[in-house]
């Protein structure tokens, strides 16, 4: 049963209701809207400060009835002493790895040479020793002698691009600004390479800055006012553009996406037969094909496609690249109808009788991995995994060769790297994570359950053991968006949860990509509600099976979960005991106006249009508080640097909640954990444990799982 200890009795801070109804969309006013907490958008006014310096003593408050929670802190803290492994980037015999050890706030970028020297080439902590600093990504030249690195502050992922040499660790180029998102693609030699950048922001209105991106072609060493606009120029403002250079230099590949839309624009451009200042970019797809294609040139000189054009679930075709068009596209490998195609390496070194293709997919969110032949794409064996988990991050030989490397993790192992080994099929253990630690043993079971409409949706339930003592606290989390699929993974908060005697259950709902693109559609735009009833759905089944009870139940989620949390405690308020709602969008009727919200209109819907603002305003979880409810515990995290989803979602809905009841020995709080100097993704491992430990204390508090 859930904690009987006694609630703090004061009343929430005060928050003024607006009189203020909108008639939208102002186009073709249709709806009547409400939005009494639009003053708590304005993050600098004094009125938001002051409620949120009260919301921060009452969450103070509150937080000091948390039993247990530096037992949790302490115990994520061990589990995260794992660290992490990278699968290394090869450039010649030079590597380059992602590794974090116990102790360490950040992970390191290494370089190891040939002769098997290691060093660090980047330390974030070294850069800024506040922790605040993030490495938001990096790419080796063709040759390893260079690097470019993009950082940035505050979590607030602005990242400003920089090239250092790898050999004396010099910086030689940058800073460069606005390269948020950007991809990096070398041209041989290193004297130059295309990338992403938005443009001046001073030529813009402030809603616009975060958009207008172009792709450019810069010179190591001039400045960046000086590159060369080579693409974008009078298109969407919210594309998001990807580039892509053949290890031979010869082959340019754009895309070009509308925010988030699960649909591209791709061009391929022969740098033999033009200038790589002016490209002569020709069409392979463009933006009237409703699919996501992606075309590298090997170095056997065919064009690979990875694409879901006909395949919803993903295949792989061959095509010449001087005449790229769809009509010449050859299968190579077909869909699979049950598994989803993740990735691929080309194993066509001179050890081989046989060049090979290593194939990564994930079979209802598992992963695993075949092998076929280069030439005709016929399956010739497959790569065994040691458990049921997922793989990525496949590295091979740019220049060829005969190995693939794999990161690896499942529920119970950090994560670590595979190495296969295509003259003798053996697959060895690469690495593993750098450090030692006391993993609990637990219960792993993938179940399938039915939505509201007879729809079977997968469910991760990870359990203290097999047979369980029944019911138990548990936390049932989701995402649903975007086509992004959720897969098993070593994670220390979970681990901790269910040592402690919880059961952690995780929903592959409508709107990922568990089974593919039609499984992401199914869950997008009109269809959004899906995500919400299989949500209810799973919560419901594990109450019948018995893992769990309502008292016991509490659902989590972070920024399109947060959405589905959300959205599951403003529908179905009775079913849960308690709440975790992270960096959430809450607000549908006006998200496109903040953050990066204007890309995510594809996913979601406009409220620029009369039916789609209806589709919004069925779901908007801050336009469903109902007055008088009995809401269950509810904490909202939000993170000060966040330049995705702002904060003020949570503010807003947390106002609305709060007034909708009250403080009291007879209602669950609703809380605000706000965190300055930490955005919506990468942060420091004490900030993650904070964090952790603060979400799962509160949800063992009311749910009534007994913490050490």
């Amino acid at each position: 049963m859930a904690s009987t200890a006694p609630l703090p009795t004061q009343d929430y801070p005060q928050a003024e209701r607006l009189d203020l109804v909108e008639r939208l969309p102002e186009s073709d006013p249709t709806h009547d809207v409400a939005d009494p907490y639009r003053w708590l958008e304005d993050d600098a006014a004094e009125a938001t400060q002051a409620w949120s310096r009260a919301q921060d003593e009452l969450l103070a408050e509150h937080r000091e009835q948390w039993g247990g929670r530096e037992h949790l802190r302490s115990r994520v803290t061990e589990l995260l002493g794992a660290g992490v492994v990278s699968a290394p980037a090869w450039r010649g015999d030079r590597q380059f790895v992602i590794r974090r050890t116990a102790g360490q706030e950040h992970a390191l970028l290494l370089v190891v040479d040939g002769d098997g020297t290691e060093r660090v080439l980047l330390d974030p902590m070294v850069i800024d020793p506040s922790g605040a600093t993030t490495l938001d990504s990096w790419q080796p030249s063709k040759e390893g002698h260079l690097l470019a690195y993009q950082l940035s502050e505050g979590g607030r992922e602005e990242s400003v691009l920089r090239v250092l040499d790898v050999a004396t660790g010099e910086l030689v180029d940058g800073p460069i600004d606005r390269a948020r998102y950007s991809p990096v693609a070398w041209l041989p030699g290193g004297e130059a390479f295309y990338y992403v950048r938005r443009i001046d922001t001073a030529h813009l209105p402030a809603d616009e800055q975060q958009y207008h991106r172009r792709v450019w072609l810069h010179r190591v060493g001039t400045s960046a006012d000086d590159d060369v606009l080579v693409f974008g120029e009078g298109l969407e403002k919210t594309n998001y553009y990807g580039v892509s250079v053949s290890m031979d230099g010869r082959w340019l590949s754009v895309t070009a996406s509308a925010g988030t839309a699960p649909t591209n624009d791709l061009w391929l451009a022969d740098l033999h037969a033009g200038s790589v200042e002016a490209p002569e970019l020709v069409v392979v797809q463009s933006s009237d094909v409703d699919a996501q294609t992606s075309l590298s040139v090997g170095r056997d000189g065919r064009g690979y496609v990875f694409t879901d054009r006909d395949a919803p679930r993903g295949r792989i075709a061959v095509v010449d690249p001087s005449a790229p068009a769809y009509e010449n596209w050859v299968d190579l490998v077909g869909q699979d109808d049950e598994a989803v195609l993740e990735g691929f390496a080309v194993l066509d070194g001179d050890a081989l009788d046989t060049a090979l293709c290593v194939v990564a997919w994930t079979r209802h969110a598992v992963g695993e991995l075949t092998v076929h032949e280069l030439a005709t794409g016929v399956r010739v064996g497959e790569v065994p995994l040691p458990g049921v988990g997922s793989v990525g991050g496949l590295s091979e030989h740019p220049e060829g060769g005969h190995e693939v490397w794999i990161g690896y993790t499942d529920s119970v192992t950090p994560s670590s790297v595979l190495r296969f080994d295509a003259r003798t099929g053996e697959t060895s253990t690469w690495a593993t994570a750098p450090g030692s630690v006391d993993v609990p043993t637990v219960s792993t079971q993938q179940l399938v359950y039915r939505s509201k409409d007879g729809t079977e949706v997968r469910l991760l339930v990870v359990s203290p053991t097999a047979e369980a003592d029944r019911p138990r606290p548990t936390v049932l989390y989701g995402y649903g968006g975007f086509g992004l699929p959720l897969t098993p993974g070593y994670s220390a908060g979970i681990l901790a949860w269910v040592e402690a005697g919880g059961v952690y259950a995780v929903a592959g709902l409508r709107g990922g990509g568990e089974e593919g693109e039609d499984w992401h559609r199914d869950g997008m735009l009109g269809h959004k509600q899906n995500v919400f009833d299989d949500f209810h759905a799973a919560a419901e089944f594990l109450i019948e099976q018995g893992w769990t009870t309502t008292e016991q139940l509490s659902i989590s989620g972070g920024s399109n979960g947060g959405l589905l949390v959300g959205a599951a405690v403003t529908q179905r308020p009775e079913l849960f005991a308690a709440v975790v709602c992270s960096a959430p969008l809450l607000d549908m009727v006006r998200y496109e106006k903040f953050g990066l919200g204007a890309t995510w209109a594809s996913e979601y819907g406009t409220a620029a249009d009369p039916e789609q603002l209806g589709w919004l305003l069925g779901y908007s979880p801050y336009h469903r508080v109902v007055e008088g409810t009995h809401y269950p515990a509810t904490l909202f995290t939000v993170f000060a640097g966040d330049t995705r989803v702002d904060p003020l979602h949570a503010r807003k809905l947390a106002a609305a909640m709060q007034h909708a009841t009250s403080v009291g020995p007879d209602e669950a709080p609703i809380l605000v954990r706000a965190e300055a100097n930490v955005g919506h993704g990468g942060r420091a491992i004490s900030k993650s444990v904070e964090l952790t430990a603060d979400a799962l204390a509160f949800a063992a508090h009311h749910t009534g799982l007994a913490l050490g």
